[in-house]
């Protein structure tokens, strides 16, 4: 639980050291560097999301092992409700990708 709370406020001492950027500048620079901007978001923003996914893959496999683990003669159904669990959730990471790719 330390390590996620750890997580959450680097995360949001990141975001929260990114505010200058926000600050009025002249209009020609801010064009130009609202691509650069977008860019960094957009990437920030998909790690995150793999970081999301990852974790809870890793959750799904370490769930599925100690469940075969209990039960052996139900480890072909749980292996059946693993993958499609694991490929539900590669799907938002792909999501995400998209939207990435979309908005910048």
């Amino acid at each position: 639980m330390r390590k996620v709370n750890f997580l959450i406020m680097a995360a949001l001492g990141l975001l929260l050291s990114a505010v200058p950027v926000l600050a009025q500048g002249d209009a020609a620079a801010a064009a130009a560097s609202a691509v650069g901007t977008k860019a960094i978001a957009a990437g920030i923003g998909f790690a995150i999301a793999v970081f999301g996914g990852a974790i809870g893959q890793s959750r799904v496999a370490a769930a599925a092992c100690e469940g075969a683990a209990r039960n052996p003669g139900a480890s072909a159904r749980i292996q059946i409700l693993m993958i499609l669990g694991l490929a539900l959730i590669e799907s938002l990471v792909l999501f995400a990708l998209v939207i990435v790719f979309f908005k910048t």
